[in-house]
């Protein structure tokens, strides 16, 4: 684990917002604004965040299903940014991605056996049919499903068995990388830990790495060996999960964190932080750090000034002129 596999540098993505007559640019949405990270080779970054903070946004950029406004994403050493063609298909075979909802993400008119040849055959990956028969059986008895399952449909299954058939669509063309783009969220909560539980040991298995998003904090600390928080399209803390769990330094990453629900109602939740207003649009975001009208520590610098991301502890980034 010393080279990092992929390297996100300073990606920004905006959306233009059309108006008027001749549906001119009138404004745009910065959905992602200079993020960086590295993540090495069987290890799992775990991406948390309000709704709307851009960590989908993040991940649809790092497998190229969305072109980024400005940065690189270096994979392997080999700038993708902005590969096209046969380059940024055999690119595909290396990074993919799991979707937030299974059966939005399954063509319904396809049946099981189908869905899972359909990249073997994109991707040119077997000679025959039957070797390609070979490993969709293959791939659906590592999700643990049965082979019978192969001549249904997707509306004929639960939520997690489709969200398991998803996991073996990502892994049929071999893949080093996955986004996991809350992969658990749509799920029942007893179908969530089956589902975190099989993404593990395929990891363990297969030598995966992950980007794992999520808003479930509880989950993320489970599944994670680094976090990165983001708020409003910016990184703003990271560290390992064990150390940002019990060291939070940004006051954003404290209120997430006593937030997090305890077994006992009836405890007292003393170091419960209650955030006030919403979260800025990200078509007008705040001047200098994007969290000071609902930060609890701001001071009249934090209007002005853009904090950087910079080391706090050893291998602890966090972005705050008040840490």
């Amino acid at each position: 684990m010393s080279e990092a596999l992929l390297k996100v540098q300073d990606v920004t993505k905006s959306f233009p917002i059309h108006g008027g007559i001749l549906s001119r640019e009138i404004a745009s949405v910065k959905a992602v604004q200079g993020v960086s990270f590295e993540i090495k080779k069987g290890e799992t970054l775990g991406l948390v965040g309000e709704s709307g903070c851009g960590k989908s946004t993040l991940g649809r950029c790092i497998v190229r299903l969305h072109d980024t406004t400005s940065g690189n994403i270096i994979y392997n050493g080999k700038d993708i940014t902005h590969i096209k063609g046969d380059e940024l298909r055999e690119i595909r075979k290396k990074i993919q991605i799991i979707f937030q909802d299974p059966y939005a993400s399954l063509n319904p008119r396809m049946t099981i056996g189908s869905i899972l040849e359909e990249p073997l055959i994109i991707h040119d990956l077997y000679a025959t049919e039957k070797l390609r028969q070979q490993r969709v059986h293959e791939l659906i008895d590592l999700v643990g499903l049965r082979t019978e399952h192969l001549n249904r449909y997707p509306h004929e299954f639960s939520g997690g068995q489709r969200q398991r058939m998803g996991i073996a669509r990502a892994l049929a063309v071999n893949p080093e990388l996955i986004v996991c783009d809350e992969p658990v969220s749509a799920l029942d909560v007893s179908i969530q830990a089956q589902v975190i539980n099989l993404l593990m040991e395929l990891q363990k298995k297969l030598g995966l790495t992950y980007v794992f998003i999520a808003h479930d904090l509880k989950v993320v600390e489970h599944v994670s060996n680094r976090v990165a928080v983001m708020y409003l399209g910016k990184i703003v803390e990271m560290a390992d999960a064990e150390t940002l769990y019990k060291d939070p330094k940004h006051p954003y990453t404290r209120a997430l964190l006593s937030a997090i629900p305890v077994p006992d109602p009836r405890a007292n939740r003393e170091d419960r932080i209650i955030l006030t207003g919403d979260v800025p649009s990200p078509i007008n975001p705040p001047s200098g750090c994007h969290f000071h009208p609902r930060c609890p520590m701001a001071i009249e610098q934090c209007r002005t000034i853009v904090p950087p991301l910079e080391e706090k502890a050893p291998h602890h980034v966090a972005a705050c002129i008040r840490v």
